[in-house]
C-alpha cells in the first residue's frame, strides 16, 4: 500500500489536523470543516475510496496499520473511523480475517431495507421471498420522480414493477424508478433470473451500492390494479412505504413505492 497521503482537486485545501499524541505533517485534503475530529476526517477519506471503487463490494480493505501509514495517523484514529463505517453497515469486520466492504448479498445486510416481518418475528421462517417481475420498461421521469432522483424533468428512467410473495401469498407490490444511465442493460429477464437481493444485483452488475434510505409511511387503499396484483379487495387497508435510496455522497439512485399487506406481517424499525 502507498504511504503517501492522497489528495483530490474537488476537496478543500485544509490539511488534516494533527493528533494529540504527535504532530502530523500531512498534505492530504478533505471535504470536512477544519474543526472536525481527526477520525471523522479519516472517515471521509475512506468513504472517498469506497465511492471511487478503489475497494469493491465484498473485497478486503487495507489493514488498520497500512491505512495509518497511508494517512500518517495512529491506528487508533483509523480504528475509530472504521468502527463508524461498520456501524453504518458500510464495512464488515471479520475476526481473524480483516475488514471488508459490506455487500447486500450478506445475510445480515439483506434485511437492512426490508422491514416487513412475519408475526413470529423470524424472517427466516418463511424462506426467501418469491419474486414476480411484472414489468421493466424505459420511460421519461415525471416532474415528481425527477425531483426525488435529482434528475431533469423527462430524463430517461427505468420503471420496474414486481410482486413479492411469502409462502406463495402476494404480500408486497413495489414500483421502482431508477435513473437510466447507471442501470443500462437492466431488463425484466435479468431481474427475474437473479437469485439474490435486488440491491446485490445493483452492486455486482452495475457498481451501484445503496448505503442509506429515507422513507415515508402511511395507510392507503389500493386501486383496482393494485388490488388485483395483491389478491385483495379494494377496501383492504395497505401500508404504503415510499423510499428514496442513496448511494455514496448522498446521490439518490432509486425511488421506490411499496404497498405492504400486513394481516400476517408487521413493519419493524429500530430507532437509535
Amino acid at each position: 500500500m502507498p504511504t503517501e497521503p492522497i489528495s483530490t482537486s474537488s476537496l478543500t485545501s485544509k490539511p488534516l489536523a494533527s493528533e494529540s499524541e504527535s504532530p502530523i505533517e500531512m498534505t492530504a485534503v478533505i471535504a470536512t470543516p477544519s474543526f472536525s475530529p481527526l477520525y471523522q476526517q479519516i472517515k471521509v477519506l475512506l468513504l472517498q475510496s469506497l465511492q471511487s471503487g478503489e475497494w469493491k463490494s465484498g473485497a478486503a480493505i487495507p489493514s488498520e496499520q497500512d491505512l495509518a501509514l497511508r494517512y500518517k495517523v495512529s491506528q487508533g484514529t483509523v480504528r475509530k473511523a472504521i468502527d463508524e463505517l461498520a456501524t453504518e453497515n458500510l464495512l464488515v469486520r471479520r475476526q481473524g480475517k480483516g475488514t471488508f466492504v459490506a455487500t447486500h448479498a450478506e445475510h445480515h445486510v439483506q434485511y437492512r431495507f426490508l422491514k416487513l416481518f412475519p408475526d413470529n418475528g423470524d424472517p427466516n421462517s418463511e424462506g426467501p421471498a418469491q419474486r414476480r417481475i411484472i414489468d421493466c420498461k424505459r420511460s421519461r421521469a415525471s416532474a415528481d420522480i425527477a425531483k426525488k432522483l435529482d434528475l431533469r424533468s423527462a430524463e430517461p428512467v427505468l420503471q420496474v414493477r414486481r410482486v413479492l410473495s411469502f409462502a406463495s401469498k402476494p404480500t408486497i407490490l413495489e414500483d421502482l424508478w431508477l435513473p437510466a444511465a447507471p442501470f443500462k442493460g437492466l431488463t425484466a429477464e435479468r431481474l427475474g433470473n437473479y437469485d439474490g437481493p435486488m440491491y446485490a444485483l445493483f452492486e455486482t452488475e452495475f457498481g451501484v451500492r445503496m448505503v442509506r434510505a429515507e422513507e415515508k409511511i402511511r395507510a392507503v387503499l389500493p386501486d383496482s390494479e393494485q388490488a388485483l396484483l395483491l389478491g385483495v379487495s379494494s377496501t383492504t387497508p395497505l401500508l404504503s412505504v415510499e423510499r428514496i435510496a442513496y448511494t455514496y455522497n448522498d446521490v439518490p439512485m432509486e425511488m421506490r413505492r411499496g404497498l405492504y399487506l400486513t394481516d400476517t406481517h408487521y413493519y419493524r424499525n429500530e430507532l437509535h
